[in-house]
């Protein structure tokens, strides 16, 4: 198992946390609250949490070489939702 963090500084982590969320349910298991939520994929569980200071998600990967999969999956769709901030990536980084 390998850990990856990544942090997106708004002040719309919630609503960002619930449209992935509510995104994701209609394919994987998913479970979410306002500030927090939990979404299994094949090549691990993604874990979302969020406050004023912006979202933040904790992937556990089953394979190290997930990681550009888990980044693009979460970047890909925040890029969608998030295109008012000008997003175009999490700060991603290694817990190892």
């Amino acid at each position: 198992m390998t850990d990856l963090n990544g942090q997106f500084d708004t002040p719309n982590g919630s609503k960002y946390l619930q449209q992935l969320c509510k995104h994701f349910a209609h394919k994987t298991d998913t479970t979410f609250t306002e500030t927090a939520g939990t979404v299994s994929f094949a090549f691990g569980t993604a874990h979302l949490s969020a406050d004023s200071d912006g979202l933040r998600v904790r992937f556990t990967l089953r394979e190290p070489d997930s990681e550009a999969r888990a980044r693009m999956v979460i970047d890909k769709h925040l890029a969608r939702f998030a295109f008012r901030e000008g997003f175009e990536q999490m700060v991603w980084q290694d817990s190892a």
